[in-house]
Parts: C-alpha cells; structure tokens; sequence
C-alpha cells in the first residue's frame, strides 16, 4: 500500500486531481495546507521552547537548593532566561524585600519577623507570577486545537462539495460512467485526506503541549511551596 501512494504521488496523478480540482476545492485544499503547515511551525517552536524550559528549570532549582540563603541566588537567574521558576523565585525575592522593608522602616535593627499574613500577600505574588509564566507556555498551543477541531470538518466540507460536483456532471451529461464522476470523487477524497492530515498531528501535539504544561504547572507549585517553607524558616 505505501509504494502504492508513493507511485501515485510521483506518477503525475495526484497534480492532475489537484489541477483539476474546482475553484472552492482549491481554497479548502490552500485552507488546509496552511493550517497543517503551521500547526508544524508551533508543532516545533513548542518543542523547542519545551526543551529549554525543562533545561533551565532543573539547573536553576539546583542551583536554588544549593543556596544557603534564599536570597543568595537573586545574581544568578540571568543565566537561566527560560526557565519560568527563576521568573517565579525573582517574584518572590522582590516581595520578601518589600515586606521586610516595610517591616524596618528602614531601620534594619526595628526588623520583626513577619508573620502569616505577609506569607499570604508573598504566596499570592508567586502564584501570580507562575499564571503569567505559564502563559508563555500555552501561546500558540489555542491553533493546534482549532486546527484538530476545524480542519476534519474542513475536510468534510471539500468531500461533500466535491461529491455534489459529481452528481452535478451526472445530471448534466445524463451519464454515471466512471470518466465522469471521478474527478469529483478524487477531489473529494483529497480533501479528506488533506484534512485528516492537517488535524491528527495537531491533536496528538495539542495533547503532548497540554500535558507538559501541566506538569510545569505543578512544578511551579511545588517551587513555591518550597520557596515558602524556607522563608518561614529564615523570617518567620
């Protein structure tokens, strides 16, 4: 069957039913290819942004735990630009110093240690900063379920039409013979073959982006409840 596709590819056949193909059919089909053509973009632009993510984020939570205070890492997370749990512990840092300035006055010997409403206010900034990382993540990943969604309907839409072009030289010629109604069937078996193949690899990529943000999600979470907890043990 493959060297069957791979004959008819390369025979001449499958231009000669694109040539042929009616003006709509011809915008369904553009239609089609564009969205699989860039769903493969974002397909490998995520892959990509994933990639360093993942990178980032292990070798800057090492770095992290390595600390001996948690602010000691504040000069570091330059070198870690993809990674949304330095974005999330700059967040963090920055609140700590606002409360505790507020805390001081500005005098550093008035410090008193701050209490559960302050960890409150500083869990909200990082739970903040981890929505707006995480949507860095998902950009992007909105066309690969529209393109799941809309192109096998897209596809529908070519068959039907190229299958009323059928009926429509039957009833013309007042004849059913096969030289008839096969440019109108081929142009719409293309179209749903164009279309299916614009959408399976936009849900199963959608899927993959879905899940791996949601296991950075999760991560982010964990980070701040860490990030806290050695908070409470510095200032509290």
């Amino acid at each position: 069957m493959p060297k069957l596709i791979l004959a008819s590819l390369f025979s001449g056949s499958l231009w000669e039913i694109i040539g042929e193909t009616s003006a709509f059919g011809g915008f369904i089909l553009a239609v089609l290819l564009f969205m699989s053509v860039t769903s493969w973009v974002v397909i490998l632009n995520k892959w990509r942004q994933f990639r360093s993510v993942d990178r980032d984020n292990e070798r800057f939570l090492n770095m992290f735990r390595k600390a001996r205070r948690i602010g000691d890492a504040v000069d570091q997370i330059k070198l870690f630009p993809h990674a949304p749990l330095a974005g999330i512990y700059a967040a963090g840092v920055q609140e700590l110093v606002t409360l505790v300035n507020r805390k001081t006055g500005g005098k550093p010997e008035s410090f008193t240690p701050l209490d559960s409403n302050d960890f409150d206010v500083l869990e909200m900034t990082m739970e903040k900063t981890m929505t707006d990382e995480m949507g860095k993540m998902e950009r992007l990943v909105v066309f690969l379920a529209t393109t799941s969604s809309a192109a096998p309907f897209m596809g529908l839409l070519g068959t039907v039409v190229g299958i009323m072009d059928s009926f429509w030289s039957i009833g013309e010629r007042g004849n059913a013979s096969l030289a008839i109604v096969a440019p109108g069937i081929a142009e719409a078996l293309l179209a749903t073959i164009v279309g299916l193949g614009a959408a399976i690899p936009a849900v199963i990529a959608y899927n993959w982006a879905n899940n791996k943000t949601k296991f950075l999600n999760d991560k982010a979470g964990g980070f701040i409840l860490e990030f806290l907890a050695r908070a409470k043990k510095e200032l509290f």
